[in-house]
């Protein structure tokens, strides 16, 4: 089974889908274009009764970049408020969550912003031990976004989670790796065989009772990811209105440190 879409693809066999994000070429940024596209894949594994777990990996060094700073940063049209346009951005990669099977992230590059929000709401995240994941928001004079104020501390803890997006700093694969924030982390060309092999083990196994387990631990952890991405949604449309947002943004593309000034 696949979808013919060239910016995000699927596949499914033997009882595991793979959605492989496919714009190497500008680093499987979030344009609409990839949106459109992830949004019909995750609904195509939603959909396929015959998978029992999915992995999700892009191709190139590029995990996903997060938003693509050269297009528009919102979706939709003027009739929308700020903070709807903000948050319907994120709505394609938060379709993931309708995803009952367990979803593993084979971070196969770096992994931000949006992109690490992404791979923060799998249940799994296999790490590029080289690669850079993070959430670069404050540096750019943004608030987050796709709900990492939300799944952040709760996978790293709360101390660790304030360090991360009071910084923006990003961290390397070995880290996330002892930090909890991966399970594992490998080397580039093991990331993704390693992410089917665990697929393939899931897969192996009582298919109700993996996904009973997977609702049970959502429920115990209170798993709301849409409702803090929307509460984020607010915050992150103010931010981008401001001169700072402007300036981290300009200063990101011209590639030098930027200088805030408050407003």
């Amino acid at each position: 089974m696949s979808v013919a879409e060239d910016a995000v693809l699927y596949e499914a066999r033997d009882g595991v889908g793979v959605i492989t994000l496919n714009r190497a070429s500008n680093r499987n940024s979030m344009t609409p274009e990839l949106l459109e596209a992830f949004a019909k894949a995750s609904k195509a594994a939603l959909e396929d009764k015959d998978i029992r777990a999915l992995v999700i990996t892009g191709k190139g060094n590029c995990f996903s970049a997060g938003a693509d700073f050269k297009s528009n940063l919102q979706l939709g049209d003027d009739s929308q408020l700020g903070h709807e346009r903000s948050y319907r951005m994120y709505e394609p990669f938060l379709g993931i969550l309708d995803i009952k099977v367990p979803v593993i992230a084979a971070l196969n590059g770096h992994a931000v912003g949006g992109g690490f929000g992404l791979a923060l709401i799998c249940d799994i995240r296999i790490a590029n031990s080289k690669s850079k994941y993070g959430a670069n928001f404050a540096r750019l004079g943004l608030h987050p976004g796709m709900g990492i104020s939300y799944t952040l501390p709760r996978l790293v803890g709360v101390s660790r989670a304030n360090e991360l997006l009071f910084t923006g700093r990003l961290v390397l694969g070995d880290e996330a790796e002892r930090i909890g924030l991966a399970s594992q982390a490998c080397d580039e060309d093991e990331v993704l065989s390693v992410a089917m092999a665990m697929a393939k083990t899931i897969a192996s196994n009582a298919p109700v009772a993996v996904r009973l387990t997977k609702e049970a631990l959502r429920e115990t952890m209170q798993w709301d990811v849409r409702s803090g991405a929307y509460r984020e949604s607010f915050a992150q449309a103010a931010t981008l209105e401001m001169d700072d947002a402007k300036e981290g943004m300009k200063a990101l593309l011209e590639k030098r440190d930027p200088r805030f000034l408050g407003h």
